[in-house]
């Protein structure tokens, strides 16, 4: 019955609108048909234990209860539960015939604007993540409290809804998420539970439980005419009553997992203008971690559905490496004082890729020569150029002002607690002298990473970036022997790094280095 539905469904005939075309996008509990005006989701008949949508009735109140509840931030775009029916002709909404399922009725929102699609261009602003954060605490301060929603916010919950996320990412290791990960995040979230009862109890005295969304995230975001918030859950009160502060942590978390930490910051501080939530900071790491966790265990639900095909399996399996590597990360950040981590290496090393990564898992601000030396030159960080060695855009005056300009940046970090990762070849001593004086100067810990990889990897990799229009460095294979002569050679104990061979796996590096800085 499923199958027959679901391919009658891609027929523009099937619906009670006109539209010229009807697509279909998956999640690991939805089938979601998205004709020209409108979206049909369909809840799949599936039994997660914390959901139950394995028959009819079920579906039909869950469908009801996603519209009642999602209108309190899109009242305008919940139209309403439809029937879907087998007629004489076949399936479609409307019309006379068996219910064969229901499914909740939306307006489309224009997908240019959703908000991750706008991380990933580049394309959103510290002014609409300030709107966004408006929208949400005007919504937290209003939502529905009680004596009934209060119990979410206390520890005998949110310790079940623990052990039921480390039991059901069990079964994901160690395809998505090592043990050793695991084990980390675990002992962290336990301890963290036990040492801090004052605190969870204070949040429900304070008001800060309530009905909130509890699915805010980028994909779930629309900044078109006003911020529209929708798709929350319905399915579960238990993961949709709760602290606030683990409400926004979704979100927080999210924009941080698309590479814009900084805009999280904005979110954050713009947030906390609005609700005054000041003790809200206290449970903030706590409620990331636990975020990046559910997520990284969600994507990995999709390993195992079978309607899902082997490209979509593959980005779910790499997205919820991520963000259980996030997770990870979050854990590992608050045991690292604010430190200078260097990253040195010939072009095509691979120096780039692990700074990027090690940035990413401990939140750690990134400064790639890269990037800088073309914004210093006014050019768009992927503009080409094809230089001689040591001219043009490459030439010592524009080295020189590349690594002022790191330096500066590395120091006003270190002053201002923040640690900081720097990406750039250090082929002169006289800069690695000098970035680790700023360290000691700072009293911060500083490390020098020295990455390494095999020449036919360098060949490959160089050739292989000259066709990725993303990719701001300019190295090329005939460049790299004169780099090599240039480079000069380490001189311990004063000037020492550490080797990593970047040919390795990029989580095995990671590892290494984490074990260097002393926070694995």
């Amino acid at each position: 019955m499923e199958r027959d539905y679901l391919q009658a469904l891609h027929d523009p005939a099937s619906y009670d609108e006109p539209t010229g075309s009807v697509r279909l996008v998956q999640t690991h509990v939805s089938f979601l048909f998205i004709t020209d005006r409108h979206v049909y989701k369909i809840k799949k008949p599936v039994d997660f234990g914390f959901l139950n949508f394995t028959t009819l009735d079920r579906r039909r109140f869950y469908c009801e209860e996603e519209v009642r509840l999602n209108r309190r931030l899109c009242p305008d775009v919940y139209l309403g539960v439809v029937d879907l029916r087998e007629t004489p002709g076949g399936f479609s909404f409307g019309g006379e015939g068996r219910v064969v399922e229901y499914a909740v009725k939306m307006k489309r929102l224009p997908a240019e604007r959703m908000l991750d699609r706008l991380l990933e261009e580049g394309a959103v602003g510290q002014e609409e993540m300030r709107s966004i954060a408006r929208t949400i605490g005007e919504f937290h301060l209003r939502a529905e409290r009680s004596r009934e929603i209060d119990a979410y916010g206390g520890l005998e919950v949110i310790r079940r809804n623990w052990e039921e996320n480390f039991r059901q990412a069990a079964d994901f290791v160690p395809e998505t998420l090592s043990a050793g990960d695991l084990s980390r995040i675990r002992d962290w979230v336990e301890g963290f539970m036990e040492e801090n009862h004052a605190l969870f109890e204070e949040r429900v005295a304070g008001g800060f439980v309530r009905d909130c969304d509890g699915d805010i995230h980028g994909e779930n975001i629309c900044l078109a005419d006003r911020v529209y918030i929708f798709d929350c859950i319905e399915f579960n009160p238990r993961f949709r009553y709760g602290d606030t502060a683990s409400d926004i942590a979704f979100l927080l978390m999210d924009v941080e997992y698309r590479g814009r930490r900084d805009l999280a910051d904005v979110l954050r501080d713009e947030y906390l203008q609005v609700t005054g939530d000041r003790g809200m900071t206290g449970v903030l790491d706590f409620y990331l971690v636990y975020r990046a966790f559910v997520r990284g265990k969600v994507e990995s639900f999709r390993l195992r559905d079978p309607r899902i095909d082997a490209a979509g399996k593959a980005r779910a399996a790499e997205s919820a490496r991520r963000h259980f590597q996030l997770a990870r990360g979050y854990v590992l950040r608050r045991r690292l004082k604010p430190a200078l981590v260097v990253f040195s290496g010939l072009m095509g090393a691979g120096k780039s890729t692990l700074a990027r990564e090690l940035s990413f898992q401990l939140g750690l601000e990134l400064a790639s020569s890269d990037v800088l030396r073309k914004e210093l030159a006014g050019l768009p960080p992927t503009a080409r150029r094809h230089d001689r060695y040591n001219e043009g855009l490459y030439s010592a005056e524009s080295t020189r002002a590349t690594y002022d300009e790191m330096f500066r940046r590395a120091g006003g970090a270190l002053r201002e607690g923040r640690g900081i990762v720097i990406d750039a070849s250090f082929s002169r001593r006289a800069e690695r002298f000098r970035f680790a004086a700023l360290a000691r100067e700072s009293g911060a810990p500083f490390t020098l990473i020295h990455v390494v990889c095999p020449e036919a990897e360098v060949r490959r990799r160089l050739e292989a970036r000259a066709d990725d229009p993303c990719e701001p460095s300019d190295g090329r294979w005939e460049l790299t022997d004169l780099q090599r002569r240039d480079f000069e050679p380490f001189a311990p104990p004063d000037d020492a790094g550490e080797e990593v061979d970047s040919s390795l796996p990029v989580g095995e590096n990671i590892d290494r280095i984490l074990h260097i800085l002393g926070v694995n």
